[in-house]
């Protein structure tokens, strides 16, 4: 049986690209849950922000992802603090397989350099990302498998994602 595939870790880690790769590799959905929110509230993300704090995102971010895990078994990329909010690990253990892409807060603010719809990593980007990982990554740390993606091409970080689903997913 397939199993979701939910890729966790800081923004610019590689979520979104690796999930979009590991997905074309396994002829999977890939749900990258920024698109879909943007796209059900007809609103950007910083305007989500805007309007109604990160409160109004998370709770969008929430929904967003319970609606992908009651589909077809897919590939999702979350926002980088959704595996940190109370409660959203718990609920999808099962039947998922979450992969902490791990990276240096460094090499994110790297990946991150001509961003422009981060609301949360305005100001210096290497401070944000090092004091984010340092409230998450214990949440991250509770994923089934871990890629450490810092100096790695997209390309090969969605191999790995694709061979971790094909070995412990059902794909």
């Amino acid at each position: 049986m397939k199993h979701h595939v939910v890729l966790v870790g800081l923004s610019g880690s590689g979520k979104t690209v690796a999930g979009e790769g590991a997905a074309k590799l396994l002829n999977a959905p890939s749900i990258d849950i920024d698109r879909q929110i943007e796209s059900v509230s007809g609103k950007p993300i910083a305007e989500i922000f805007a309007e109604g704090g990160e409160a109004a995102f998370r709770d969008a971010e929430r929904a967003a992802v319970s609606k992908a895990l009651d589909g077809e078994p897919a590939i999702l990329a979350p926002g980088a603090g959704w595996a940190a909010e109370p409660g959203n690990l718990d609920v999808v253990t099962r039947n998922v397989f979450i992969i902490y892409l791990n990276t240096t807060p460094t090499e994110a603010a790297r990946r991150l350099a001509s961003a422009t719809d981060r609301p949360l990593l305005e100001g210096d980007r290497e401070a944000i990302l090092r004091v984010q990982l340092a409230e998450r990554e214990a949440s991250y740390q509770q994923a089934n498998a871990v890629i450490k993606t810092t100096g790695m091409a997209a390309r090969e970080v969605a191999d790995r994602v694709a061979t971790l689903a094909r070995k412990s997913a059902g794909w």
